[in-house]
């Protein structure tokens, strides 16, 4: 039954995850990811990579689309925000297109940082997997870290294993 599972029988060690220091830069990050989660032999899901400060605490993760945003040529970031959502994007696509290869080369020089998604939510390795499905859920996360003594980072919890077992419990319900 799902509600004696606890996050520590679905975590994931800390150095099973692909994990890159903050200081990187995209093109670095870049890089790592097609080594280490795009391969055909290990291909992790969620496509996503840890980042750690100087004393490797952890401080967020970047997914593929917070790299592919991070890419995406300022004046489209204004253009986007001041008009809302856009029916049509054919135009602004293209002209992302032509801009492409020589503003996304010079954004891919940002640091890591500027574009990862700060880690804000935590659950503990004793925390119920109902815990982490609620955070994962209401903070749209597909990664959530797992902490001892609310300090020491011990592994992550994915959105994956979480709803696998949670949907297996629903599946053994039925009658």
């Amino acid at each position: 039954m799902s509600n004696t599972k606890v996050v520590k029988d679905l975590m994931i060690d800390v150095f099973e995850f692909p994990h890159i220091p903050y200081w990187f830069s995209i093109r670095q990050a870049i890089g790592i990811i097609k080594k280490s989660l795009l391969t055909k032999e290990k291909c992790l899901q969620p496509m996503a990579v840890l980042v750690f400060d100087e004393k490797y605490n952890l401080v967020g993760t970047v997914s593929l689309k917070d790299i592919l945003r991070g890419l995406e040529p300022r004046f489209l970031k204004t253009t986007t925000k001041a008009q809302g959502h856009v029916g049509d994007d054919s135009g602004l696509s293209l002209l992302w297109d032509t801009m492409f290869s020589k503003e996304s080369k010079e954004m891919a020089e940002k640091p890591i940082g500027d574009v990862m998604t700060p880690a804000k939510s935590f659950v503990t390795p004793e925390d119920p997997i109902t815990k982490a499905a609620y955070l994962m859920v209401h903070n749209d996360l597909a990664l959530l870290p797992v902490l001892e003594n609310n300090k020491k980072f011990v592994g992550l919890v994915r959105m994956i294993e979480v709803f696998d077992e949670l949907s297996n419990t629903i599946l053994e319900g039925r009658g």
